[in-house]
């Protein structure tokens, strides 16, 4: 276990440091995000429905699931799941904080930062990855996820699945903000589950 969350910090390190690489510094890019985000409203069960590829959920076929729990001392915890093409469940387990605003916006704007990595590497910034809520309905059942590199991208929802023409108008609201959705791979539940 503690060798996948040491790979889980390092893999974070190299996304961000890609990202530089790029001229890009995810932590700063200037998307706009939800302009109040309630941590309490926002924990508990999401589903995957959508998401740009990436290297960390490669393995990931069905089942994609975040939980997101408000801590008593601040941030966030974070639970990812998914099952896998074995059929085996893989997790991984985080922390999220919340980022000074940006001029003009609120304290508790949308812009957050997760890490996977141990808590004894939570003092370098290499392993804090942006976490930005971009979109979110007024009940908090659907949410669109994104980084500043525009390189990550979630669709997530209360729900295990959305109607296609309601994904097709989340996904075009990402596609504004800059997302190469035409790359985008749809979730969903195992069939018969």
């Amino acid at each position: 276990m503690l060798a996948a969350l040491l790979a889980a910090g390092l893999l974070s390190m190299g996304v961000l440091r890609d990202a530089r690489a790029q001229g890009t510094n995810a932590l700063s890019g200037t998307l706009p995000v939800v302009p109040h985000l309630d941590l309490l409203r926002y924990g508990g069960l999401w589903h995957e429905i959508a998401r740009l590829p990436n290297s960390f959920q490669r393995k990931c076929v069905e089942d994609v699931t975040a939980e997101y729990q408000p801590r008593p001392e601040g941030g966030v915890s974070v639970v990812n799941r998914c099952r896998q093409l074995d059929g085996s469940l893989e997790e991984a387990r985080g922390v999220a904080r919340r980022v000074p605003p940006r001029e003009g916006e609120a304290d508790d704007a949308g812009r957050l930062e997760v890490r996977f990595a141990p808590a004894w590497m939570a003092w370098l910034p290499a392993v804090w990855g942006d976490y930005s809520v971009l979109a979110l309905d007024d009940d908090y059942s659907i949410s669109l996820v994104g980084t500043a590199d525009r390189n990550y991208l979630w669709l997530l929802a209360r729900r295990p699945s959305l109607p296609d023409p309601e994904v097709d108008a989340w996904l075009a609201r990402a596609a504004a903000l800059g997302f190469d959705t035409s790359r985008v791979i749809r979730s969903g539940p195992i069939a018969g589950s």
